[in-house]
């Protein structure tokens, strides 16, 4: 079972959600790229997971509990104490990125008395100080994901914000760990399952979606995720 509710309204700047997920049977969960980096407590203790360029498989065991705190796209900044380049397409345990000491098993066992009471909500207070004490991320960060979503293409959205492509480059990389084809490329797919879920035709999503044709976004989506849309669309 899987629950999301927003995060304290201090952070929505920052952060999409926190969440909580739980077994209930034996299973394979797939992760897809949607631009995110998410601080995630589950068995093993905390680790930070994403951004995905790719998918990545979670072999879950029943009962098994992961409890997280999502950011939005580009609003990482320093919080982790390394670029956000660094965690591409990797599951980082946090205590080897040193940068939040107060969130350990250790300390959070102190705090709730045992590591399966961790709720989204400790970890949330846990990270506020390092929030608050980190620079903010890229302010165009925001602007820039938009634009492509909304269809832009990489030169416009270079254009439009006065930066040279070369610029626009290293500041996607720095804020959303890779570069503007790449995310591009995710948030038009994020859009386009959004549609998909809405009960639009494929067609249709394809053409709102900004691909050429329903072709191209087959081909894309598939290697973005592994599997067909439908298949995307169809899981619970």
């Amino acid at each position: 079972m899987y629950r999301e509710w927003a995060p304290d309204p201090a952070f929505t700047g920052r952060l999409v959600c926190l969440w909580t997920s739980t077994a209930e049977l034996p299973a394979t969960k797939l992760v897809v790229p949607d631009g995110c980096v998410d601080l995630i407590w589950g068995p093993g203790g905390p680790h930070v997971a994403g951004p995905d360029t790719g998918p990545m498989s979670v072999r879950l065991s029943p009962g098994e509990r992961h409890t997280g705190v999502r950011f939005r796209p580009g609003a990482v900044g320093e919080v982790f104490g390394v670029p956000v380049e660094a965690l591409r397409d990797q599951r980082v345990p946090l205590a080897d990125l040193g940068a939040l000491p107060g969130l350990t098993v250790e300390t959070m066992t102190a705090r709730t008395m045992s590591p399966e009471a961790v709720t989204a909500e400790t970890i949330q207070d846990a990270l506020a100080v390092r929030l608050r004490a980190t620079p903010s991320p890229d302010p165009a960060a925001p602007a820039i994901a938009e634009a492509l979503r909304a269809g832009r293409s990489v030169g416009e959205v270079a254009w439009e914000l006065g930066l040279g492509q070369r610029q626009l480059h290293r500041r996607c990389v720095r804020a959303f760990g890779y570069g503007p084809k790449v995310l591009q490329r995710v948030v038009r797919f994020q859009r386009a399952l959004r549609l998909a879920r809405h009960g639009l035709a494929l067609a249709e999503v394809a053409l709102a979606s900004g691909y050429a044709d329903q072709a191209h976004m087959t081909n894309d989506v598939r290697r973005l995720a592994g599997v067909p849309i439908g298949q995307l669309v169809s899981r619970p």
